[in-house]
């Protein structure tokens, strides 16, 4: 037992009450990872945006100014001295003697395999983003229903073994009583006490794993797990997600049909095929230079830096091709988009047996636990018979107190095992529902 500053100590501690549509309706607002799975998203189509305006050029606005004294060489290889000043300011910057503004006020630098495939490899990006965003969730959901289920379990275990726990509490009172009046021996009185601290160390242990299953609900849905959540089901039921009539193999072509996994796999395999794409153009197709620039420049000799200034235009236009390394390294950047398509080939291959196989697994558990439920309740209630019988004949004097404790064993371990059977199929409906790709209709 408890102290008594410790025992008002824990009932005084705030409860937090839920049930089991509440914990899954939180868990795609509040839980962290569904929120970075979000920002993921984001992440990619801002890198969408991005990529349709690669061919648009930059704004570069500035000033500068120039100074030099001293000699300089011409083409010819003579040298003479100068002393020189220039200032500029307008749409572009760094503008010196002859030559173009270094740089341009209005300025574009792209490869034109990059404008034309970088689109089309960002937005494939994005849809494998969203679709792994409902994966995240769909797991998340899963161990959102299987960690309130393991609480609920805990939680009624719990309740079990205290029922347990207070009828082997009258017993052994009854065996102590019938060994002071000699009716029974101490014997007996001794084997039921021992039973009693076995059961009260079964309540302590379910306590345990009910504080132990809250806490680990509470990191799911991103709660203070100081505060213990207490189920608001009265008892655990069956829960019908899936129709198990539905003959296995329309289950898994559902799966192969709506598991956001393939989806988003089938995205990123979109993506390696535009990217093989842009490296077996990228040698046909040029890199563009772009440049224009309007800005006023003056300068003369010594420091008459906005003598004689004036508006000036200069406008530039470039497009060069590039061969990497002689060829070889197109080869090898060929190469290489081939083997990540053949490697996204390969996964999605590998991810419709996983979904085929998650589909089967599940409907085979759910299945065989829906048959154990009723053999399961047929336990109980013989074991419950048996139990009010045997207590029925020492009442009448028929028997000693420590018969009944068989009979007590077995109503105790046939409704934890009831118990069991209604949280595994409940728990393997949840995983094929997650399996088929958790339709919401």
């Amino acid at each position: 037992m408890l102290p008594a500053g410790v025992a008002a100590l824990e009932s005084d501690r705030p409860l937090q009450d839920m049930n089991l549509g509440t914990a899954l309706s939180l868990t795609t607002g509040r839980n962290p990872q569904v929120a970075f799975a979000n920002e993921r998203i984001h992440e990619a189509f801002a890198t969408l945006a991005a990529a349709k305006v690669l061919w648009l050029p930059t704004i570069r606005p500035g000033m500068g100014y120039n100074t030099h004294s001293g000699p300089i060489q011409d083409t010819t290889g003579n040298t003479a001295s100068f002393n020189r000043s220039s200032f500029e300011a307008g749409l572009g910057s760094f503008a010196v003697g002859a030559g173009t503004p270094m740089l341009p006020g209005v300025w574009a630098n792209f490869q034109l395999a990059d404008a034309i495939f970088q689109p089309q490899i960002a937005a494939r990006t994005a849809a494998a983003r969203q679709a792994g965003l409902t994966a995240a969730t769909n797991d998340l959901l899963l161990a959102t229903a299987v960690a309130y289920m393991n609480l609920l379990d805990a939680t009624e275990q719990k309740a079990i073994a205290r029922e347990t726990e207070e009828h082997t509490r009258g017993l052994s009172e009854l065996t102590a009583e019938f060994a002071r009046t000699g009716e029974g021996n101490q014997a007996d009185a001794d084997r039921m006490q021992t039973e009693l601290n076995l059961r009260t160390n079964d309540v302590e242990r379910a306590d345990e794993a009910a504080q132990v299953a809250s806490a680990r609900l509470a990191e799911l849905l991103h709660f203070d797990p100081t505060i213990p959540i207490t189920p608001q089901e009265p008892t655990v039921v069956p829960v019908e997600l899936v129709d198990l009539t539905t003959p296995v193999e329309g289950l898994v072509a559902t799966g192969l049909t709506r598991r956001p996994e393939l989806a988003e796999n089938q995205a990123l395999v979109g993506e390696a095929v535009q990217r093989l794409k842009r490296e077996k153009n990228a040698p046909l197709l040029p890199s563009v230079l772009l440049g224009a620039s309007d800005l006023g420049f003056g300068g003369g000799t010594g420091g008459a830096a906005t003598a004689n200034y004036g508006n000036r235009v200069d406008a530039d236009a470039i497009a060069y091709w590039q061969v990497r390394n002689f060829g070889l390294g197109e080869k090898a950047a060929r190469d290489q988009a081939q083997a990540r398509l053949q490697q996204a080939q390969y996964q999605q291959i590998q991810l419709m047996d996983r979904v085929s196989r998650e589909v089967t697994e599940a409907y085979a558990q759910a299945r065989a636990r829906k048959r154990q439920i009723a053999t399961a309740e047929q336990g109980v209630a013989a074991a419950t018979r048996s139990y009010a019988r045997n207590f029925e004949r020492i009442r009448e004097g028929q028997g000693l107190p420590l018969e009944v404790l068989q009979s007590l064993q077995a109503l105790d371990q046939s409704r934890r095992e009831y118990l069991r059977t209604l949280v595994d199929y409940t728990t393997a409906q949840f995983r094929l529902h997650r399996a088929i790709g958790w339709p919401t209709g």
